[in-house]
């Protein structure tokens, strides 16, 4: 079973926060878990978190929701448009990621220890 993962990043692009889960797992169902206790400003994410539920949460931290909306909303929702460019920074992580081997190629078999890999890399990368 492959595993996916969610995370996310300050706007340095230096990560904070991660879950890992099944790979046929719905990005908005982790939103929530990943937006507790955090400070911000404006939240950018993909069309994988549209939802009302998560602009809601988003609203309820004092910040704002920089999702676009779905291709099969009625009503789409307008979002700051160069704000929405400094998604790159989660992208960037990512790639940096994908750097480490071990990680891009997905050899731990079970999710604590790939999780545990993750937090690994991380730190490297605070570190660097």
């Amino acid at each position: 079973m492959t595993s996916k993962i969610h995370a996310l990043c300050d706007a340095f692009g230096n990560p904070l926060k991660c879950t890992v889960t099944a790979g046929q797992i719905s990005d908005f169902t982790q939103a929530e878990i990943l937006l507790e206790n955090v400070e911000a400003q404006y939240v950018i994410a993909d069309k994988g978190y549209d939802s009302s539920r998560i602009v809601e949460v988003i609203e309820e931290l004092g910040a704002e929701a920089v999702i676009p909306s779905r291709s099969n909303c009625k009503r789409p929702r307008i979002y700051d448009v160069e704000m929405y460019k400094e998604r790159n920074l989660i992208e960037r992580l990512f790639n940096k990621m994908k750097h480490f081997r071990r990680l891009a190629t997905r050899y731990e078999k079970l999710s604590v220890n790939f999780e545990s890999l993750i937090y690994f890399v991380w730190a490297w990368l605070w570190i660097k």
